[in-house]
């Protein structure tokens, strides 16, 4: 009986094998294909790349190249001038050094190839000069925006100096520390001294020491007036004199040097409208006033 039983178990395996086996052979593949496509899907760069904009692709790495290119053959002094001018103009975030030299690159070589067309077609002496302007302009263009960016931007910087700093001495008077009247300040204005003070809030609650966070504000800017605050807030703390008393005589010499330089572009108001009133408003208020006479007496001479 037991032969029996156990004749039957193992006749009765052997249809479950073989259907397992079967089973086993048709879901692999699948799960296989399905892995695999899968992980086309995941690893396919070339579709993950089309995928991306034509400016992702080929204008950022080509220019990123071309301002590598652009940063080795610069000297060094120019490349750390040009940093400078970044930082005095504000402009690190939209235009980084090397997007500045790639497009030194490319609008100096637009104007020489501009100016190479016309010597080819004109070849002459003034040709060559225009050729060698164009592509000196295009090459110096930007150095220009940024300057000029720059000198309006610390021209602001001097303007807002006197409100803040009155401000925040106030701010420091009724009972707040240094830092969270610096803070309170650039909360409540709106600038690029604001902007200035907020970054140096930032380098110290980084870590960085008060007189150093200080030192680099002075860096990223080119004020006198802010220099000399600076210089004043760092011996008060070297020397242990109150705060408060630097920053009220330091707020009222800002407001009498902003009122002498308001008295000092008033004198030179009428110097400034002398050849304007010269050139422009006398030739027309005489010919206003001679020219009827004028006409009067040549038409009926002076006996008429």
């Amino acid at each position: 009986m037991e032969v029996v039983l156990a004749s039957g178990a193992v006749a009765a395996s052997v249809p479950l094998l073989v259907w397992s086996l079967a089973g086993t052979r048709q879901e692999g593949p699948r799960k296989v294909d399905t892995k695999l496509k899968a992980d086309e899907a995941l690893t396919d760069l070339r579709q993950l790349a089309l995928q991306r904009s034509a400016r992702e692709r080929v204008v950022r790495p080509g220019a990123a190249a071309l301002a590598r290119q652009a940063r080795r053959v610069t000297p060094t002094g120019i490349v750390k001038s040009l940093e400078r001018r970044i930082d005095l103009a504000g402009a690190g975030a939209d235009w980084p050094l090397e997007r500045l030299l790639a497009l030194k690159m490319i609008l100096g070589g637009t104007g020489a190839l501009l100016g190479l067309f016309r010597l080819v077609s004109v070849p002459s002496v003034g040709s060559l000069l225009l050729a060698l302007m164009l592509a000196a302009l295009g090459y110096f263009a930007p150095d220009y925006l940024i300057y000029h960016r720059a000198q309006i931007r610390q021209e602001t910087l001097r303007k807002e100096l006197a409100d803040t700093f009155d401000q925040i001495t106030i701010s420091v008077e009724a009972g707040l520390a240094f830092e969270p009247a610096m803070a309170r300040a650039s909360r409540s204005r709106r600038g690029p001294l604001a902007e200035e003070l907020s970054r140096t809030l930032q380098d110290i609650q980084l870590g960085l020491p008060r007189s150093t966070a200080l030192k680099n504000l002075v860096e990223r800017t080119d004020v006198p007036d802010l220099r000399t605050f600076v210089h004043a807030v760092a011996q008060a703390e070297k020397y242990g004199v109150p705060i408060a008393r630097i920053l009220r005589v330091q707020s009222g010499e800002l407001r009498e040097k902003r009122r002498q330089a308001a008295e000092e572009r008033a004198m030179k108001i009428p110097v400034k409208i002398v050849m304007p009133l010269v050139l422009c408003i006398l030739p027309a208020l005489f010919i206003v006033i001679g020219g009827p006479a004028g006409i009067r007496i040549s038409q009926t001479g002076f006996g008429g």
